[in-house]
């Protein structure tokens, strides 16, 4: 393939004290990749978040007030959309992906396989803490039940879109039910879509980051909400 652009778009909200490390281990060259772009959406930060990014060179989109990472992964498929790119990466920004992935997480795309690719935290082994194995695995029986995919890891920020999937993913909550919005998506426009398997990087910090087992029930309801429109 050539000429094929890509963008990575990273929501972050108070994330100044890891940015700059995980913006650093991002590589300047991918395989099938002509060129590499980064945004960052600066989802209302209060300690930096977005000096960071640009200290590194990083287009930033800020948002004024905390949308929640729904509203920030809106802005980041309106980049990809208005700036005609040809794939679209998501990637956490709390250093709990490892960039080496992206090659794995982008090659079924480069070879025309998938629409979607989802790197899954569950193929491998991984150290996550008790209420993120609780809260993927009530997401993925909630995803098998309303759009009959059977996924391990639904709520996987690390993702990877072609052009036609970046075009049809129409994006409507706000917060972190967006998860699973994002696999409605994937069945209403038919998008072909297969996971993957990448590392899962917990630190003490990055275990603070994330769904709670208290929000569980406000993420369900939402959701839900969203399904019953």
């Amino acid at each position: 393939m050539e000429n094929v652009n890509l963008l990575i778009g990273i929501p972050a909200y108070n994330e100044a004290k890891i940015l700059g490390r995980v913006l650093k281990s991002l590589p300047r060259k991918i395989p099938g990749i002509a060129n590499i772009n980064v945004l960052v959406v600066d989802d209302g930060s209060t300690d930096g978040t977005a000096k960071v990014a640009e200290s590194a060179g990083i287009i930033v989109a800020r948002h004024l007030i905390n949308r929640g990472l729904g509203g920030a992964l809106k802005t980041v498929f309106a980049y990809a959309r208005k700036n005609n790119f040809d794939f679209l990466v998501t990637m956490d920004a709390d250093g709990q992906h490892d960039s080496q992935d992206l090659t794995r997480i982008l090659t079924p795309l480069i070879n025309k396989r998938n629409d979607v690719v989802i790197g899954s935290r569950w193929l491998k082994p991984n150290s996550a803490p008790f209420s993120r194995r609780f809260m993927n695995k009530l997401a993925n029986y909630v995803t098998l039940i309303f759009f009959g995919i059977s996924t391990t890891d639904s709520q996987s920020g690390f993702r990877a879109f072609n052009k036609k999937s970046i075009a049809a993913v129409n994006l409507q909550t706000d917060g972190m039910e967006v998860s699973s919005e994002i696999f409605r998506e994937i069945i209403s426009h038919k998008l072909s879509v297969r996971e993957v398997p990448i590392k899962a990087i917990y630190t003490d910090y990055s275990k603070k980051k994330g769904q709670s087992l208290a929000n569980a029930p406000n993420v369900l309801i939402q959701l839900l909400l969203r399904l019953l429109r």
